[in-house]
């Protein structure tokens, strides 16, 4: 019998530190360990995979780039659009799979016409915020990139969403049919998984590389306005100046945020460091840059809590981060949030600094809060796996 032919968009490998690239990082490594033999991968690349990466033999790849090499929009319109498609045609995919939202859209058969094999098209959605926050197309280009890519959502034959909220999203603002979307909840990099045997070795060591000592409050996963992280340090300040008063914590915790810091010219970027000296807190927040993800897992387990307020998310990874480890969170009550916390974190309002404030002290000053809130979130994280995820497409490849 012949192996169904299957090509998946694996151009995010070469970004494995980004929520797309962790995606597809550990799909793909689901599907290598699992040696799917009943197909035929193609994976298509702008960069080769890392060496350490094995592929069975059932796995191929291609690695292509247009002319113009500069990563940007218009290379990327070039490579999903254009490039992309013809050579999934040429290889004869059964079915192809874009890991993310993207203008890819493969050829219909015209009616009375069959000049060739129609490939089906499963694309994963991870959110729609350019439809949703118009402020993000704030040029001509970001403008086209998005045009083209709500086409190629309409155009799939199936369509994944990673939470619910992205699901009603899709329907509520591109119009898109119930039956035509199902949703495939994603999970967090091994690193962060406490129940695979991770340990505190080492994080002496890490903290010590980014100065800071354990017991802080920590921010970030991003500088972009939505993220809300003006709204948690304002939260701070206000909490700083309360405690001065009545003093309900005699060694005030210092506010921790990581991420790379965005350039004020930047419209959708928060000015954090004009902000801190605003405020007066230059000596009570540390900004700890970009960090690698293999130090991640050990800045949430010495953090007192992770405080993650965002206006919208269409899954919320970084406070599953947070859960695995058992790092109490904080987070809103809005978007795709409460899909991945359930009961197991606390939820504030990410418009009203008094409402973070107040869920900030609840945290630092109960000990046994922190606790079932510990407890909660690494018990509901392992309803989150790759597992799952990987499964669930492979059975919609296998109905296509």
């Amino acid at each position: 019998m012949k192996k169904k032919k299957v090509g998946i968009n694996a151009s995010y490998l070469r970004k494995p530190h980004t929520g797309i690239g962790q995606v597809t990082t550990n799909f793909l490594k689901m599907l290598v360990r699992y040696k799917q033999n009943d197909f035929e991968f193609v994976l298509y690349l702008e960069e080769d995979i890392p060496k350490d990466f094995k592929l069975p033999d059932n796995f191929s790849k291609k690695i292509f780039l247009p002319v113009y090499k500069r990563d940007d929009l218009i290379r990327k319109i070039w490579w999903e659009k254009i490039l992309l498609p013809r050579l999934v045609k040429k290889d004869g995919c059964d079915v192809f799979v874009s890991m993310y939202q993207c203008p890819t859209s493969l050829p219909r058969r015209q009616a009375g016409i069959q000049p060739y094999k129609e490939v089906k098209h499963i694309m994963l959605v991870h959110d729609i915020i350019p439809k949703l926050f118009p402020k993000y197309l704030d040029n001509f280009r970001k403008k086209l990139y998005w045009k083209l890519t709500e086409y190629g959502i309409k155009k799939a034959d199936k369509i994944v969403a990673v939470s619910k909220r992205t699901e009603k999203d899709l329907i509520e603002h591109l119009n898109i049919g119930a039956d035509k979307i199902t949703t495939n909840y994603i999970d967090v990099d091994e690193l962060f998984a406490s129940r695979t045997g991770a340990t505190n070795a080492g994080h002496a060591n890490i903290l010590k590389k980014y100065k800071i000592n354990p017991g802080y409050v920590l921010a970030g996963g991003g500088y972009e306005v939505r993220k809300n992280v003006e709204g948690v340090v304002r939260a701070y300040k206000l909490l700083l100046e309360r405690n001065k008063k009545e003093n309900f914590l005699p060694n005030f915790p210092k506010l921790a945020i990581y991420g790379k810091v965005l350039p004020e010219s930047l419209s959708l970027a928060t000015p954090i460091e004009r902000i801190l000296k605003e405020l007066n807190l230059t000596k009570h927040v540390i900004l700890l840059g970009e960090v690698p993800q293999k130090d991640l897992p050990a800045l949430f387990s010495e953090a007192v809590m992770f405080v993650y307020p965002s206006h919208y998310e269409g899954f919320g990874m970084q406070i599953l981060e947070a859960m695995n480890v058992g790092t109490p969170v904080i987070t809103s009550k809005v978007s795709s949030l409460p899909e991945v916390g359930g009961d197991s974190v606390l939820y504030c309002n990410p418009d009203d600094i008094t409402d973070i404030a107040m869920v900030l002290k609840n945290v630092l000053t109960n000990h046994d809060l922190r606790e079932q809130l510990k407890n909660r979130g690494q018990e509901r994280a392992k309803q989150f796996s790759w597992e799952k995820f990987s499964e669930k497409i492979l059975n919609i490849i296998e109905e296509m």
